[in-house]
């Protein structure tokens, strides 16, 4: 079977040639992911079930909406503090809000993660 044409390091600047598919040559090759020790474990199956049943029988109305002086059932259980940035996966780190805010809060703390320069 015939080979492709090898083709330029995918990393710019580099001019190497790479023809084993990879699109890296040696010298740029990627570090395997290694999951980070310090991020917290997330609690799952019927202990996570529990919890969520508990949050919502304590606080049944979305607190960003709450705070912002509108009434919204809470619908997802959210972490303060994010497991990645060090929250723990108990009650004092749990709050209930509804869809929409869920969304853009999780939109904020990726936006945040992706580039961390921007405040």
């Amino acid at each position: 079977m015939p080979r492709s044409a090898p083709k330029k390091c995918s990393v710019v600047g580099c001019c190497k040639l790479v023809s084993d598919g990879a699109g890296r040559c040696d010298e740029h090759v990627k570090p395997a992911w290694v999951k980070r020790p310090d991020i917290t474990k997330r609690i799952t199956g019927r202990r996570l079930q529990r919890m969520r049943e508990a949050l919502f029988a304590r606080e049944p109305l979305c607190a960003e909406c709450k705070r912002n002086g509108k009434i919204n059932p809470a619908t997802q259980r959210d972490h303060i503090v994010p497991l990645c940035d060090g929250g723990r996966d108990d009650e004092t780190n749990e709050q209930g809000l509804c869809d929409p805010c869920h969304e853009l809060k999780s939109l904020a703390e990726a936006q945040r993660s992706r580039y961390p320069s921007r405040k």
